[in-house]
């Protein structure tokens, strides 16, 4: 296995004269300009600003795919060049530079992220063409973009957790964009808070990287992994894994995801595609060289993954909101991803090949569902669809694409990408394999149903409600989604996908399945089918009732109630430590705060007294000299008697 630290990597300084690599910084720095532009100018950009973010994301993909290119011309060994920006901290033994690490694996994230993300920011031209604060959105989505990119480049754990944090920010602004909500604020608060989590175990597994490794350096933690007791790394991909749950959404920290549809759609759809979901597998996958040799710790994600796999599921086949349907799918869809960071070395590339496609069709679907909705009044509920694929036939083209890659038809992007890790968990377990397949019937089964009521039957619209197909500033980027959603199977041509990524996760030694491709492959289409026809029996050849039935299985109610993620917080985690703050406010109030004020009370008690002695009244004092004269007599004469 070949990890980070056996390839010498070379450092380019910022407008170095070593080629297209000089230019790394910029692809962080573009976006950046142009949140800080858009915000610091405020409204005298209200005219441009949209036209500016759009420029500096597509500016920054190109500069990526200048690199990339760039990357492609070099042996597979001198594929990771370092940028070294500045001395960041510089304390004690804590030394820490602002280093960008470009390598394979960042490679193809800077692709997805700032090509996803220009597609996102052309598409919002249209979408917030109405929005006063439009300039404002548009800063905030290069913030976002800019965060991810910080994140995947970073070439430490300390510079990564910047990322991670702007990440949190911006998501933070961007899912209560329309804060006159109540329920947009509450859902943004809801996300950063449940993130929080995550993000404390990350920061102590960077803590217990430095008092460990004396570093918080990829390359060299690499090298010095192998020295570390077992009980040290297996709690340290622990620490990382509750980091990756709180940003991919993964059980136990889910909760967050279906409500963040509060925010704009293209906000979603940066979220589920390009952006904050893929922040946790990117962390497992980068951390192979912890995983590797943490087989406690691996376990521990494979079984994570597996359960959200199904969760999520679950969850997307009871929503009758479009969006909400999509964010259960992208639940399940990083899962699966998540089950291959989990299966090591054998699952690392395949689970960012699916990270990839999954970016593709998602971005298509989510903005295809922002599509449906601007041309039906912004109406989530799919029970007020229907047949619209007449009144908007390029929104239901390219959404087909998405749905038939996503369900894993046979040659399109997702039908590549998931069997891969299907095929692997099942040469892994058959337990966790026959999971992942039960998965892949239920994807086969709610995303039928989706298209089922938005696209097909007969139609339920809204009185006054008129359908009509978005502008094409809105339809080209799902064009060019869509035709990705289709291709984008092209990466495993050849194991390409697994040769690129070879230097950075390691390659797997050849072995013999216990079954065969070809047939996990057959399997998994009739799984699929199964879950197809299954739909079309149960809502294709059925009346969609205006309201959701009330008398359905407790399966079903648990899956409309997101299957009591709310409620298992609230009685684990929300109400036993709001009694417990309450416990301590009492504590506070009674005993310390009585201790602190209670001393101060008795000087002041005995001041009060004290005052009344000293009257002012020369006679008093003649009174009291005299009685004490006499105390002191009485008290010789006392002494002398005895």
């Amino acid at each position: 296995m070949i990890h980070l630290s056996e390839a010498p990597i070379p450092v380019v300084a910022p407008g170095s004269a070593d080629g297209a690599f000089a230019l790394l910084w910029l692809v962080i720095a573009l976006p950046l300009a142009g949140a800080a532009v858009l915000l610091l100018l405020g409204r005298r950009a209200d005219a441009w600003g949209h036209l500016l973010g759009t420029a500096t994301a597509v500016g920054s993909f190109v500069v990526s795919l200048v690199l990339f290119v760039s990357l492609l011309g070099r042996d597979e060994g001198e594929r990771q060049v370092a940028q070294h920006l500045w001395q960041w901290i510089s304390v004690g033994r804590l030394d820490v530079g602002l280093d960008l690490l470009y390598d394979p694996l960042s490679a193809l994230f800077l692709l997805l992220i700032t090509g996803v993300g220009s597609l996102i920011h052309v598409y919002s031209i249209g979408y917030m063409s109405h929005d006063p604060r439009r300039r404002r959105f548009f800063a905030y989505l290069n913030l976002f973009v800019a965060a991810m990119l910080v994140l995947v480049l970073a070439e430490n754990y300390l510079v990564l957790f910047l990322g991670w944090e702007g990440v949190g920010l911006a998501s933070y602004l961007l899912i209560g964009f329309w804060q006159h909500k109540h329920s947009a604020a509450a859902a943004a608060k809801k996300a950063f808070v449940i993130n929080r989590v995550g993000d404390i175990g990350l920061s102590l597994g960077i803590a217990l990287m430095f008092v460990t490794f004396g570093s918080t350096s990829f390359t060299v933690i690499s090298a010095l992994a192998s020295g570390a007791s077992q009980a040290t790394l297996t709690t340290l991909g622990v620490l990382l894994l509750l980091g990756a749950c709180g940003k991919s959404a993964q059980v136990p920290l889910q909760a967050w995801l279906l409500d963040a549809m509060e925010g704009p759609t293209p906000v979603s759809a940066l979220i589920h595609a390009a952006t904050m979901v893929t922040a946790g597998v990117y962390l497992v996958c980068r951390s192979n060289f912890v995983f590797e040799r943490a087989p406690d710790a691996q376990t521990v994600v494979v079984v994570v993954a597996t359960v959200t796999l199904l969760w999520g599921a679950a969850i997307g086949c009871a929503k009758d909101d479009i969006k909400k349907a999509l964010a259960g799918s992208t639940m399940s869809q990083i899962g699966y991803m998540m089950l291959g960071a989990g299966l090591g070395v054998a699952g690392y590339a395949f689970a960012i090949f699916h990270l990839i496609t999954h970016g593709f069709f998602k971005a298509n679907m989510f903005l295809g569902a922002g599509s449906v909705m601007h041309g039906t009044d912004d109406d989530v509920d799919m029970r007020h669809y229907g047949a619209l694929r007449g009144a908007m036939p390029v929104t239901f083209l390219t959404f087909a694409m998405g749905y038939l890659a996503i369900i894993g038809f046979p040659g399109f992007s997702g039908f590549w990408s998931k069997d891969k890790i299907i095929e692997t968990a099942l040469a892994d377990s058959w337990v966790v394999g026959l999971c992942a397949l039960l998965g892949a019937g239920v994807t086969g089964f709610y995303m039928t149903r989706l298209m089922l009521m938005t696209f097909l039957g007969e139609q339920r619209w809204r009185p006054g409600v008129h359908p009509h197909e978005s502008p094409r500033v809105m339809t080209g980027p799902l064009v060019a989604l869509a035709a990705l959603s289709v291709l984008g199977g092209v990466l495993l041509a050849g194991d390409w996908i697994v040769d690129w990524l070879a230097p950075v996760v390691g390659t797997a030694p050849e072995e013999h399945p216990p079954i065969p491709a070809l047939a996990v492959t057959a399997i998994a289409v009739l799984v699929v089918a199964a879950g197809v026809a299954l739909a079309w029996r149960l809502v294709g050849q059925r009346p969609i009732p205006d309201v959701a039935p009330t008398q359905v299985s407790a399966l079903t109610r648990a899956a409309r109630a997101d299957l009591y993620g709310d409620a298992i917080n609230e009685a684990l985690v929300i109400g036993p430590g709001r009694r417990l703050v309450r416990g301590v406010v009492v504590a506070d109030d009674r005993a310390v705060d009585g201790v602190l004020t209670g001393g101060p009370g008795l000087v002041g008690g005995i001041g009060l007294l004290l005052r009344r002695v000293q009257n002012g009244y020369v006679r008093s004092y003649a009174a009291s000299v005299l009685g004490g004269s006499v105390v002191v007599l009485v008290a010789l004469l006392v002494v002398n008697l005895a």
